[in-house]
């Protein structure tokens, strides 16, 4: 379980990726659709995307020729389930978790030298 937190975490910190995982809880998107509103090139986005995708928070299927991903919500139920025990669950955050995090991890680089 560890593993996959430590996976979901590491794609939920970037803010592209998180921006990704708004835009698809809308509808299904082509990931031309996705790429548009980004200033980055295909292969970058697409690059975010596998990432959002071994996480198991995309899914990606090939419609004819074009590639449509998917938000896969319930691969959030770990990390939900884990954030309800420090009682940050509620309005999700993301953006603050991010930031709690990463105290953390400066806390324990310091201890920890």
């Amino acid at each position: 379980m560890t593993a996959n937190l430590d996976t979901t975490f590491a794609a939920l910190a970037d803010p592209t990726r998180r921006a990704i995982l708004s835009m698809l809880l809308e509808d299904d998107m082509a990931v031309t659709d996705v790429a548009e509103p980004f200033e980055m090139s295909l292969a970058a986005v697409s690059k975010h995307l596998g990432v959002l995708t071994a996480a198991g928070l995309v899914s990606q299927e090939k419609r004819g020729r074009v590639k449509w991903c998917k938000l896969e919500p319930d691969a959030l139920h770990a990390a939900a389930v884990w954030m309800q025990a420090f009682g940050m669950l509620g309005p999700l955050d993301l953006d603050a978790f991010e930031g709690f995090l990463l105290g953390q991890l400066e806390q324990e680089k310091t201890a920890n030298p």
